[in-house]
């Protein structure tokens, strides 16, 4: 099981075509902090019906779209 497994379990569970979460949001579902390692897991998001799409370090959130 992957560390982002919850965040990709809230994906699924939400069903909006494209949103964003913002950083602490996130925090807020995982518990920690997304750290560097986002990077290479964010591909898992795949296979809950979703892909990352822009990830914006200076407003601090990520974009994420059903497909």
């Amino acid at each position: 099981m992957s560390k982002y497994e919850p965040l990709w379990q809230y994906l699924a569970n939400d069903g909006r075509d494209t949103f964003e979460l913002t950083f602490d949001e996130i925090k807020d579902i995982l518990g920690f902090k997304i750290d560097h390692s986002f990077l290479n897991y964010k591909k898992e998001a795949g296979q809950f019906g979703y892909q990352v799409g822009k990830i914006s370090l200076k407003e601090r959130h990520v974009t994420f779209i059903k497909i």
